[in-house]
């Protein structure tokens, strides 16, 4: 008789199976297999919040199946995701199969490689309850807030909406930026640049003011900076001091959810639900080209900074070969996350074998797996090498009593930097200054003055989204992604380029939350919530008390709510364009329906004219020559296609951009983002060009 083992993913089995031999059958339960059903609320609130758990639709053959290889093994190991979801998926197995729960037929595997899966499998444990009671009191809140709140939304705002507990408080952070932006008031001001020469150097370099008459210079108006211009026309600008050091930078630490997500915005372009995605099957498997079937990287839902010592064995061996000593620090790095809550129950998020490195595993990777797995490999090395060294110069140079100050820098040892490097805002000028020493004349090129005025709060960006996440514990690494894909697909926030924007429906609905439903979109709740999740997680709180301690504030809100909304609803405003109608001539506005925005005649219930919203884009179809639309998938995926579908039938995932093939003259596309490549469509062409 074999031994079982039971997998979340499908992508894991042959890795583990091909590492524990023909002793084990490994299967997989493909996720959940009970939950709440979606037709009733399903908890008992009279009764400890008893919820009612239904086998998932279409998962019968799956559960039937692990049931007959139970009964035939000796053994059964659940071997779900080292999380919560992964923690209650076990609970769910053990609960069908009639499992005693104090049996030891958990293990988690951090890493899906030989050492990962040898190591889980000779640690069994029995099923956390702390763990499966956090997961089901999330579940159970969730529930509770979107089957008791949604009708109320429904009667209030509109039919079809939804409301759920965490996506709640992050559209606030949205709407809340939006609202900063709209009030936010300019305010003028100046500065002053010299270009300047060095004696015998052709080499001009900028210098800003800084003081005037030993006072910080701070010009708020062109009279003010012309009066200072008109003191230093003519004027000697002498170097009054130069001061030459040595800074060292140190490495930033490896990867966390968060990082992870933030950083793949801002260098890869991706979304986070992309970069996650691609994150999965890097962690789940890939065959590796003389190397076999196994995980490049550990566990990816993580906010731990943690970095085990075998790890950082692998690493130091690595970088002792290839760099050499001098890339060794004289210390050990370690890294801690900061905060509360901070979930320490896996490392950070690093390559499984350090001596694996992207340009050799790149032949067996998607281009997709190889640019995330490059970053993240090359982020984890850095974070265990040397400081980089910088010689700095500072100088002072005077002019009439006004001080200009530059500075710049060298490197005198690159350090970490040889791999991987996080883009700097201090100001400083990245180049080399020409020698100066105190009493030079200079040669002045020009003097300058610039108007500036101070610019609102930027809107967030998924990867600021999640900072802010983090910063405000609002979220847990396992739900940053679907939070934010969450919202979107609601339209209560919509994407205009890079940016997150609220839609008319988000700022409604949040502005009713606020006056009727202050804890749910309260930040410091929301996070006191997510706090308390992870301290039933611990042990430290009985997951019924936390439910009950939020129904019972929860179930009055809502009473009075209905009371003072008695009679009322809330209007969604319009958005204006400069469409007109074609029955009637009337203006045109968009209107956010249950699929989505939709152009309606002003003149209704008179003229009843709607059409879809046609979002036209700079290429030519390379078919038949009419325009390319963007489209959109039912589950909102965004693609291109000819607007003269269905006669034409070209479509794809890739974007259309102005710039035209070198070769045919046909309209290029992008495909992977800023770092992705440009190709062409035409039949037979084949032209491509990376991006750099």
């Amino acid at each position: 008789m074999s031994d079982l083992i039971i997998l979340e993913s499908p992508s894991k089995i042959h890795t583990v199976q091909h590492t524990l031999g023909s002793h084990y059958k490994v299967v997989a339960c493909k996720g959940h297999v009970r939950d709440l059903p979606k037709s009733k609320l399903a908890v008992d609130i009279e009764n400890g919040f008893a919820p009612t758990y239904v086998e998932i639709e279409g998962k019968q053959k799956v559960i039937d199946d692990i049931r007959s290889l139970a009964k035939k093994s000796e053994h059964v190991y659940f071997a779900t995701d080292p999380d919560r979801e992964g923690e209650a998926i076990s609970w769910h197995l053990a609960t069908i199969l009639g499992f005693d729960l104090n049996d030891k037929n958990r293990v988690t595997f951090n890493e899906i490689t030989k050492t990962g899966v040898e190591a889980g499998m000779k640690n069994p444990r029995s099923i956390d309850m702390n763990i499966v009671n956090a997961q089901q009191a999330r579940r159970i809140l969730d529930r509770i807030v979107g089957y008791k709140l949604s009708p109320f939304l429904w009667k209030k705002v509109r039919r079809g909406l939804s409301a759920g507990r965490v996506q709640s408080a992050a559209v606030r952070l949205i709407v809340d930026r939006e609202e900063e932006i709209r009030s936010f008031v300019p305010v003028e001001y100046w500065s002053i640049e010299a270009k300047l020469n060095a004696a015998g150097s052709k080499k001009t370099f900028t210098a800003k003011l800084s003081t005037v008459d030993g006072k910080k210079a701070e010009l708020k108006t062109k009279e003010e900076t012309d009066a200072i211009l008109d003191r230093v026309k003519g004027a000697e600008f002498t170097v009054s001091s130069v001061k030459k050091g040595t800074r060292s930078r140190s490495p930033a630490a490896p990867f966390s959810t968060p990082t992870l997500l933030s950083d793949a915005a801002q260098r890869l372009g991706w979304q986070s639900r992309r970069t996650m995605s691609v994150a999965q099957e890097l962690y789940e498997g890939v065959e590796i080209e003389g190397v076999g079937a196994m995980g490049l990287i550990t566990y990816m839902r993580t906010d731990s900074l943690r970095i085990s010592d075998e790890a950082k064995a692998m690493a130091k061996d690595f970088i002792l070969k290839s760099y050499g000593p001098e890339y060794l620090p004289k210390t050990e790095r370690s890294y801690r996350a900061g905060g509360n809550n901070v979930q320490d129950a896996h490392e950070a998020i690093r390559p499984t074998m350090p001596e694996l490195t992207p340009e050799r595993v790149r032949g067996s990777l998607t281009p997709e797996q190889y640019k995330l797995y490059r970053l993240i490999w090359s982020r984890f090395l850095a974070s265990q090498m040397s400081d980089c060294l910088l010689n700095t110069t500072a100088a002072s140079i005077e002019a009439n009593g006004c001080i200009f100050r530059t500075s710049g820098f060298s490197v005198k040892f690159d350090g970490f930097t040889v791999l991987y490097e996080e883009p700097t805002d201090d100001g400083e000028e990245q180049s080399v200054l020409p020698e100066l020493k105190a009493g030079d004349v200079l040669k002045v090129r020009s003097v300058d003055g610039s108007q500036h005025f101070t610019q609102p709060p930027a809107r967030y960006t998924e990867a600021t989204l999640i900072k802010a996440f983090k910063e405000y514990g609002i979220a847990r690494p396992s739900t940053y992604a679907t939070t934010i894909t969450t919202i979107i697909s609601r339209s209560y926030v919509e994407r205009e380029g890079r940016q997150l924007k609220p839609t008319p429906l988000g700022e409604v609905t949040t502005a009713l939350m606020k006056d009727h439903f202050k804890d749910i979109v309260d930040l410091g709740f929301t996070a006191e919530m997510e706090d308390e999740l992870d301290k039933i997680e611990l042990g430290k709180m009985d997951w019924q008390d936390v439910l009950s301690g939020f129904y019972n504030g929860f179930e009055k809100t809502l009473e009075q709510a209905e009371t003072d909304m008695q009679g009322k609803r809330v209007k969604i405003p319009d958005e204006a364009t400069n469409e007109v109608c074609e029955i009637c001539g009337k203006p045109m506005v968009i209107k956010i329906g249950r699929y989505g925005k939709f152009l309606a005649c002003t003149g209704f219930p008179e003229c009843k004219n709607t059409r879809r919203i046609i979002q036209e884009t700079p290429g030519k179809c390379p078919v038949c020559g009419k325009r390319i639309i963007q489209k959109k998938t039912l589950k909102g995926k965004k693609y291109f296609g000819c607007e003269n579908n269905p006669q034409c039938k070209f479509m794809t995932w890739d974007t259309p951009t102005a710039e035209l093939c070198p070769t045919c003259g046909s309209t290029l596309f992008n495909k992977g983002g800023a770092h992705g490549k440009l190709l062409c469509h035409k039949e037979g062409c084949g032209y491509e060009r990376e991006l750099k």
